[in-house]
């Protein structure tokens, strides 16, 4: 069996009882997997929620509590606890494992990204697993990622893994309703492949995303060549079955693009969020971004420019129809760029090296 690294995250359905608290036989059986995983050569990172619901456990608020405040608390209580859950379960197999707390904003330079990186390498290097996690106790709703599906998503396209699993209460992505008897498991997924018809709307009982949420971000990290697998955690021993048997484990696999973008191209691809401005361009310039040829972004087709930026943050790309079309680092802040609105014969705005098109 080739060795690989693998992100697995770990979805609150999956850690959670129906009473909302953490259910500890699965946390167990997990961490049995996850060891005989790396018990085969593999690198493992796990990026897992559960926190607040070891924290929902631990005491009553002595009076109401807003949505943030209430996440902030338990997830204080709860990441000692559920680290200290992992750290016992593994130390039986004799691995060490370190707890990564991280904020979407902690991803939004490149410097920072850099240094998450060296800081996972490094633990890997030395045979130490990496629980990650976001720190709900200081991250405000419109900072937070979506849930962790895209915490898992950004950090498998930053360490270049080889596999993400992302394991939910459900077998995959259904043709349908997934409790429909009609309905079908789909279990590969091509690149381009349409599954507006297939995604229901709607979020996860307990965690903040869905399976919207999944495909948007399997997609992405799919086509940044990165294999991605949707499959339940529920079923006894769900991560070797899939490594071993995936012809008969349910499962859903977003086949990789046989194209991988560079490491700079991998972390804009997933800083849209993190975009200071808007560059609308005109219809020519969309069709040559668009085109076959690889293009940088030029002042010439730039008609106008929106928000205030520095030089090489991240802005947004907007064509003429009103869609966002790609992301990219700017060379230039925003007053200049609005001073060559439409210039000639000067550097690109937004280099083709330094550029992310949106499918």
């Amino acid at each position: 069996m080739k060795k690989q690294r693998i992100v697995v995250k770990i979805g609150s359905n999956v850690l959670t009882r129906q009473d909302g608290k953490v259910d500890l036989t699965r946390i167990s059986a997990l961490t049995d997997q996850v060891a005989w995983l790396v018990g085969q050569g593999h690198e493992v990172i796990l990026v897992s929620s559960g926190a607040v619901a070891c924290g929902r456990g631990e005491l009553t608020p002595r009076h109401k509590l807003d949505t943030v405040a209430q996440r902030q608390l338990y997830s204080a209580l709860g990441q000692a606890k559920l680290i200290n859950h992992y750290y016992n379960l593994f130390r039986e197999y004799g691995l060490h494992v370190a707890q990564v707390l991280t904020m979407k904003e902690s991803f939004a330079t490149r410097n920072e990204y850099l240094n998450q990186r060296a800081c996972m390498t490094v633990m890997l290097e030395n045979g130490v697993i990496p629980i990650v996690n976001e720190n709900d106790t200081v991250s405000i709703t419109e900072l937070m990622f979506t849930d962790n599906d895209e915490l898992s998503g950004l950090i498998a396209s930053m360490m270049d893994a080889d596999i993400l699993i992302l394991l939910s209460n459900v077998d995959g992505i259904y043709d349908g309703p997934p409790a429909s008897p009609d309905s079908h498991l789909i279990s590969r997924i091509e690149p381009g492949r349409d599954l507006s018809g297939c995604i229901q709307s709607g979020k996860s009982q307990f965690g903040r995303g869905g399976m919207g949420t999944k495909s948007g971000i399997a997609r992405k990290v799919a086509d940044e060549g990165i294999r991605v697998v949707i499959a339940n955690g529920t079923r006894p021993d769900i991560l070797p079955q899939l490594l071993c048997h995936p012809e008969s484990t349910p499962h859903t696999e977003f086949v990789p693009s046989a194209d991988t973008p560079s490491g700079v191209k991998k972390w804009i691809a997933h800083s849209e969020s993190f975009a200071k401005g808007r560059l609308h361009i005109n219809s020519q310039a969309a069709a040559r971004l668009c085109g076959d040829e690889a293009t940088s972004l030029l002042m010439v087709g730039v008609t106008r420019v929106e928000g205030d930026f520095d030089e090489g943050d991240i802005v947004s790309i907007i064509d003429p129809d009103g869609r966002r079309i790609g992301v990219g680092r700017a060379c230039y802040d925003s007053a200049t760029a609005r001073r060559l609105t439409g210039a000639h014969n000067v550097r690109p705005v937004v280099h083709y090296d330094y550029l992310y098109l949106e499918n």
